[in-house]
């Protein structure tokens, strides 16, 4: 399974930004965020059904996961993230669990496959 997000970039407090996750394969998705000197740490995740969402204390009310339809021809699955703070400042990493269900996986080692990670700068 191949990942390719996208999407990250520069912006100031309280803003907002929206990343992209194409996926080669429909699977359950997760967006992990790693700051410098920190460990990598989920955000948000989305079951392969799309019926399912969990999110990270940090996250709730802010970031919104969501996906493509299964009967789109993308795979992809989006993170929309508002009122954003500068310790939201982070390489964002989107990676792949299963390909099947309604569930959400949460840890790291659940997740078998990782996208490259797009960098998300807020600035004070």
């Amino acid at each position: 399974v191949q990942l390719q997000a996208s999407g990250g970039g520069w912006v100031q407090t309280g803003g907002s930004l929206r990343l992209s996750c194409e996926a080669s394969e429909r699977y359950a998705v997760g967006w992990f965020r790693q700051a410098p000197g920190e460990d990598r740490e989920f955000v948000a995740g989305i079951s392969w059904r799309g019926g399912r969402k969990s999110y990270a204390d940090s996250g709730k009310g802010r970031f919104t996961i969501s996906r493509t339809n299964a009967n789109d021809a993308k795979n992809t699955v989006y993170l929309q993230m508002s009122s954003l703070k500068p310790e939201d400042t982070a390489v964002y990493y989107c990676a792949a669990s299963r390909p099947y269900g309604d569930s959400v996986d949460r840890a790291r080692n659940e997740y078998k496959y990782w996208g490259q990670g797009t960098l998300v700068t807020v600035s004070s």
